[in-house]
């Protein structure tokens, strides 16, 4: 922690307060007009202001103000309710003012106009986010608009089925240090599961014939899922980056950040959102293909200029189908949005008895709190579409993958839905299926059913043209009159049940709650929130120690998850001034997991 310090001057004014005319001011300012009376206690204002936001001294460079204090004093831009001084009150000093610099480091005055008179009006000073005390605290009554993880669930209920486990199960690499030697950068380490970790490197073990054998029947891969800020959407809600600097934000520094994050964590199946297509086009693709990457892209509807796009190492996959899922419907009014996903078959390099795959999917969904009925009905979509392509010939479904920005917290109804495999909606506030606000707007109870009948999709999130088609592959033969009344019977009840199935038995990678104390994991800090909204969800293979309670076995086979990029807190990322940061170019962390694929 910074020792605070006071202003190399004791009192601007020179003890003269409440004077009206000229007063006289230290030994290094000439002759400054006297505030009136009601403002005489601007000078207690500006020195508490300096004791936190200090700055470089420069003997040959002046400060010098020419504007008035209404304008000059506003140092961030914007006064939080939780900020630790009272707002100056204004005053028109029309004499120029000279102000002795500070001590310390420079940060940029924002929304001032302030200058210097050795450097160009180009150049950017910025001062500490006032959400801080001192570097490395975190604002003791930081006030948020959506609150994320309160409202649904408490850490207790979160980590009671995984906290011991994992306590006992978990090992972090000693040589790692949480906070590395590089100024303003935090050190993320990873977790490896204890059982999977010992044979986690098996293939490089080629001292005896029982290693090599092991290591051609096991294929470990890596998983990626990364929101990496579209530029467009940056540009378009700068509200949540005001305690950036301004030159961070710029897309030409923001992507060799974001390219080197993705070479340093080097998976082998990157999941991206928010990924805009101009940069796509012209940098990213490229990029990714220079590194051994092949690229697939789904841009969203209408005229967002953003999408979703999964990439996966040649050397590792080999695709077997790509298949973009818009959750536009021009016919439907609940589906106006144009949000996507994208779901992959990939095939993996190596030597197995089974003709194994591996099916991945990428989404990012609607962000709105108050519209949950639309949020399930584009997951119901998009599991919908993973039913279609995951199938195998003997009936089984092929290891999942689901990765994306979910715009729901842990332990909301949506979260529930995707890992227990079941949802009853019946009186659900439509606010409240995100767990977005901790006091939702949304009061509208959701419909039953959410979605119409012309969507084409079933109770159990399948489309229910694939499901006649398998009953009917099955062997049930009706007559035509008999069918056409039974379905009219299973719509019929669909219209009546409030709820929601699917057949997939999911885990998340992360706990979303630090084992030892609670505290909650956050994937995204900006200026009015820090929550997790993002997720790797897997179908854990039945031997997987790191798996939890989830939906009913679908699979002979699976995932077992061999580690993970640990997640921060809210305060860790506070002490490099939130997201984004000079190292850090995305307002969202990106999730990395190591798994095993388990042949059936």
């Amino acid at each position: 922690r910074r020792a605070e310090l006071a202003l190399p001057w004791g009192d601007p004014f020179g003890g003269h307060r409440g004077c009206a005319g000229p007063i006289a001011g230290p030994p290094w300012a000439g002759p400054v007009p006297g505030p009136a009376g009601r403002h005489s206690m601007l000078p207690r204002h500006v020195q508490r202001l300096g004791r936190d936001w200090i700055t470089h001294w420069n003997g040959s460079q002046i400060l010098a103000l020419n504007s008035p204090v209404s304008s000059c004093m506003r140092w961030a831009g914007h006064y939080p309710p939780w900020a630790c001084f009272p707002v100056p009150i204004p005053a028109d000093f029309s004499a120029n003012w000279i102000l002795p610099p500070f001590l310390g480091p420079w940060r940029q005055f924002q929304n001032s106009n302030w200058h210097l008179d050795n450097y160009t009006q180009s150049c950017c000073f910025h001062l500490p986010n006032p959400s801080m005390k001192s570097e490395g605290e975190e604002p003791l009554t930081k006030k948020r608009r959506l609150s994320g993880q309160r409202d649904t669930s408490t850490p207790e209920e979160e980590t009671n089925f995984s906290s011991e486990k994992e306590a006992s199960c978990l090992s972090v690499a000693q040589n790692e240090e949480k906070h590395s030697s590089k100024k303003g950068t935090i050190k993320r380490h990873w977790e490896y599961f204890c059982q999977q970790s010992r044979t986690m490197k098996i293939s490089e073990n080629k001292e005896s014939d029982q290693s090599n054998k092991e290591s051609e029947a096991t294929f470990d891969f890596t998983v990626m899922s990364y929101n990496i800020l579209s530029q467009n959407l940056l540009e378009d809600n700068s509200h949540l980056y005001k305690h950036c600097r301004q030159r961070l934000l710029f897309w030409t520094y923001r992507f060799p950040n974001i390219l080197q994050e993705i070479k340093q964590l080097d998976a082998d199946v990157l999941c991206l959102q928010e990924v805009q297509e101009n940069h796509y086009r012209t940098e990213i693709k490229s990029s990714l293909e220079s590194l051994g990457y092949h690229c697939e892209y789904k841009m969203r509807t209408g005229r967002k200029p953003d999408g979703c796009a999964i990439c996966f190492k040649t050397s590792k996959f080999s695709l077997i189908s790509s298949n973009p899922v818009e959750f536009f419907r021009r016919n439907i009014p609940l589906l106006d949005r144009d949000n996507v996903g994208l779901v992959l078959l990939l095939q993996p390099r190596f030597h197995c008895k089974t003709n194994a795959a591996i099916c991945v999917a990428n989404t990012h969904l609607l962000y709105n709190p108050r519209r949950g009925d639309i949020k399930l009905t584009q997951l119901a979509m998009l599991l919908a579409e993973i039913a279609s392509v995951a199938p195998q010939k003997d009936g089984s479904f092929c290891p999942i993958i689901i990765c994306g920005d979910f715009n729901s917290v842990p332990g909301s109804p949506l979260y529930k839905f995707i890992k227990e495999g079941k949802l009853n909606y019946e009186g659900l506030a439509i606010g409240k299926v995100s767990g977005q606000e901790q006091f939702p707007r949304g009061q509208r109870i959701l419909s039953i059913p959410i979605w119409p009948k012309t969507l084409g999709i079933s109770q159990n999130c399948v489309y229910e043209i694939k499901q006649q088609q398998k009953e009917e592959n099955a062997g049930e033969k009706l007559e035509a009159a008999k069918l056409d009344n039974t379905r009219e019977i299973v719509v019929a009840s669909e219209k009546l049940s409030s709820k929601l199935r699917h057949h997939f038995k999911l885990s998340s990678v992360y706990s979303h709650y630090l084992p030892e104390t609670g505290v909650p994991e956050v994937t995204t800090c900006h200026s009015r929130s820090a929550v997790t909204v993002d997720y790797i969800f897997y179908s854990a293979a039945n031997d997987d120690t790191a798996a939890q309670p989830g939906a009913e076995d679908s699979f002979h086979g699976g995932l077992k998850l061999l580690g993970r990029l640990a997640l921060l807190t809210e305060k860790d990322l506070w002490t490099v001034n939130g997201l984004p940061n000079e190292n850090n170019s995305s307002d969202h962390l990106p999730l990395l997991a190591e798994f095993r694929l388990i042949e059936r």
